[in-house]
């Protein structure tokens, strides 16, 4: 297996990172010919969360400062106008917070080369064992397009699939060829190393592989029929998503997910609400809960500095009544957009 291109896949991906840069990736916004009724719906859906549009905020309390940055993982031009906007924020900051840092992701990295297991199940049940036979045929034609072959494919635990899928074959070359994502997040720990800013991780180097525990064997096989739809038309659902991170409509993209899956996974409604309330727990709630102490004690000590801290992690992150905004806002802080001209905009 390719280690660099799927673990850049994974880190990204399980931490709902949105998909590739439309710039690289040909393909339709799908939501320029969707239905008005259906578009109308992921509207309705999207406006009653807290903090859905926008991508940058500040976050300020007694004196202390967080500007909160939401990201995308993967390589983009329009990434410059957000580090002309918050490059010398992050000079003068006190420390940067992300998701992950180097040494965080060099452990990962250390941690797959070691011990497949973590990513392979050599037990089994297979996944053609646990899936139906046209699911796995669909399935492993798309782990196929993604460099992974069917006999590889099928140990592989159904979490890793999932993630997988969520990344377009196109993206997976470009990210081959580039060496790393390119993403914001990269450049924002970039520019901190340069300006001699200490890099902070909000949560371990292992969390990824902790996410899932405890889920059923339907829960796990389900969230790989959710995920289908969108492997289908990678490049499609790629730029789709890219469009409504630049535009500023992060929870639209979440929404869309569900839609799509109402529509084609298979599963119920009910089905499809359950693996988004479970997925949106394991890979937003639950982290953002975790993250914001270290938010708030890294601003306390840069307060007593005379700084503030610059913190930049996934724009799915943001909104919500568990996003990260509403929870600082609960415990006092106050919370104003940060514009950049060409970003959140329809840009």
């Amino acid at each position: 297996m390719r280690l660099k291109p799927t673990l850049t896949a994974l880190f990204a991906a399980a931490t709902l990172a949105l998909p590739a840069g439309a710039q690289e990736c040909v393909g339709r916004n799908l939501f320029d010919t969707m239905a008005p009724e259906r578009l109308a719906e992921l509207r309705a859906a999207t406006s009653g969360v807290p903090y859905h549009q926008g991508l940058f905020w500040r976050a300020e309390k007694a004196g202390q400062r967080v500007t909160l940055l939401g990201t995308y993982h993967f390589a983009d031009p329009r990434h410059d106008l957000a580090m002309a906007r918050f490059g010398p924020e992050i000079d003068r900051a006190a420390a940067l917070l992300v998701e992950a840092g180097p040494e965080e992701e060099a452990k990962l990295a250390e941690a797959m080369t070691a011990d497949p297991t973590l990513i392979v199940n050599p037990q089994g049940p297979t996944l053609p064992e646990r899936l139906s036979d046209a699911e796995w045929k669909s399935l492993s034609a798309a782990l196929e397009q993604r460099g992974l072959p069917a006999v590889i494919a099928s140990r592989l635990r159904p979490w890793y699939v999932a993630v997988m899928l969520g990344i377009s074959p196109c993206m997976m070359r470009i990210v081959e060829t580039r060496g790393d994502t390119g993403g914001l997040d990269h450049l924002l720990i970039d520019r901190a190393r340069a300006a001699e800013v200490p890099v902070r991780a909000l949560e371990p180097w292992d969390t990824v592989f902790t996410l899932f525990e405890g889920m059923t064997a339907k829960e796990e096989e389900d969230m790989i029929r959710a995920a289908m739809p969108a492997a289908e038309y990678a490049d499609d659902y790629t730029v789709t998503l890219t469009d409504a991170y630049f535009s500023g409509d992060s929870w639209m993209i979440w929404e869309f997910g569900r839609f799509d899956a109402y529509d084609k996974s298979g599963l119920s409604r009910d089905e499809v609400d359950e693996q988004m309330r479970l997925a949106q727990e394991k890979l937003m709630d639950q982290r953002n809960e975790s993250w914001i102490e270290p938010i708030e004690q890294a601003a306390a000590k840069a307060a007593a500095q005379g700084k503030g801290v610059v913190a930049g992690f996934g724009a799915l992150h943001l909104p919500g009544e568990h996003g990260v905004l509403r929870l600082l806002e609960n415990r006092g802080w106050t919370i104003s957009p940060v514009t950049v001209e060409g970003i959140g905009d329809g840009g």
